[in-house]
């Protein structure tokens, strides 16, 4: 933001939420209605229909067509309510399933989606460029992150909906509870994966929110990560010992493992002075006490 705007966030503005009991995002109506009612004047867009691979492949139609709804309900009802500026959350699932690691912003649009969530991607990639549209023709002050996984506190931990690890807390706490001789996993467990904690997401909202304003002629998104990566068996045998569960660990090569590696590139959002500050290991720690609570 500029040196004499006044500040964007301050410590006594109010924090504005709505359930998906209390607002349907799917309903246009209704999200007009809301936004005439409360008046917000900055927005974070975070709502999705999301799920893993399982998820993906089995509700395609749903995955578009409610996420392209979400979105465009909400992005363009902010636009014309004069909002004063847009963060709109997309994915690292909008790259490319062989994009060269790490992955770089300019890697959008360069090459064939992983066929497990493109569905979801597609509508992200919508959202991406409906906000850099709104920008280029009517001056919209829309930006966009493209955060990694995510996990910590208020995840989705259903059997067959949720992230892979998400998922992994699951399965493997109830596994050490029944004292189970083994846990059988998706796929190879070689693919690479990134994680990072939702706070540290949270933290780099409010950062690019106050401080990132892209040129016209420069990207309009930013990748948000740890920059880490480890494999999914690393991953499940990190989270094994964080529940307690003892038994063999069996991986199913049947099931598809998805892109092969998915690291971005978060040098952009360093250069500008921010970093992720929780480590894997704290995070998953904290996150498995959660659970069991």
């Amino acid at each position: 933001m500029t040196a004499d705007a006044p500040p964007l966030i301050t410590p006594a503005d109010q924090i504005l939420t709505a359930s998906r009991t209390e607002l349907d995002l799917l309903d246009g109506a209704a999200v007009e209605r809301w936004f005439a009612a409360n008046n917000p004047t900055v927005v974070v867009l975070a709502a999705a229909k999301v799920g893993g691979i399982q998820a993906n492949s089995t509700y395609p139609a749903d995955f578009l067509l409610d996420n392209l709804k979400i979105q465009t309900h909400v992005i363009e009802t902010v636009w014309r309510a004069g909002v004063r500026r847009l963060l709109f959350l997309g994915s690292s699932c909008v790259y490319p399933k062989f994009a060269e690691q790490p992955i770089r912003e300019e890697a959008l649009l360069t090459g064939e989606m992983e066929s497990t969530n493109a569905w979801y991607a597609i509508a992200k990639i919508t959202g991406i460029k409906l906000c850099e549209a709104l920008r280029r023709q009517h001056g919209f002050d829309a930006i966009s992150l493209m955060p990694t996984n995510l996990y910590g506190p208020g995840d989705n931990y259903h059997p067959t909906n949720s992230h892979v690890l998400p998922a992994l807390i699951r399965r493997f706490h109830e596994a050490a509870e029944a004292q189970a001789p083994s846990v059988t996993c998706w796929g190879t467990g070689t693919p690479l994966r990134e994680f990072l904690h939702v706070d540290d997401l949270g933290e780099a909202c409010v950062f690019a929110l106050e401080r990132w304003q892209p040129a016209p002629e420069e990207l309009q998104f930013l990748n948000v990560g740890t920059g880490l990566d480890l494999s999914i068996r690393e991953l499940a045998e990190a989270v094994a010992a964080a529940t307690g569960f003892q038994g063999e660990i069996l991986w199913d090569s049947s099931k598809p493992d998805g892109t092969p590696k998915k690291q971005l590139n978060v040098s952009r959002l360093a250069a500008l002075g921010w970093r992720a500050r929780i480590p894997l290991a704290d995070g998953l720690a904290s996150t498995v006490a959660l659970f069991r609570q």
